[in-house]
């Protein structure tokens, strides 16, 4: 499990969030993400395959990826 210091801002399929900590589901397998919702403070889980990064101009990262759930 890796905790993170600062939590990662992420887009979900059910809105934006900030990443809390991951976990390695094992070789074959997506990891599982422990998302905060930002706009209902929900806890969620999420496979890898299933998030997106949020605009960030640090990385240039320019689109906001929206996930159709």
């Amino acid at each position: 499990m890796l905790e993170f210091k600062n939590p990662i801002p992420l887009i979900t399929p059910h809105g934006e969030g900030y990443a809390i900590y991951v976990t390695n589901s094992g070789t074959f397998e997506n990891d599982c993400w422990c998302i905060v919702l930002k706009e209902t403070g929900e806890i969620k889980h999420y496979n890898t395959s299933q998030l997106r990064m949020c605009k960030n101009g640090t990385f240039d990262i320019k689109n906001v990826c929206e996930i159709q759930p």
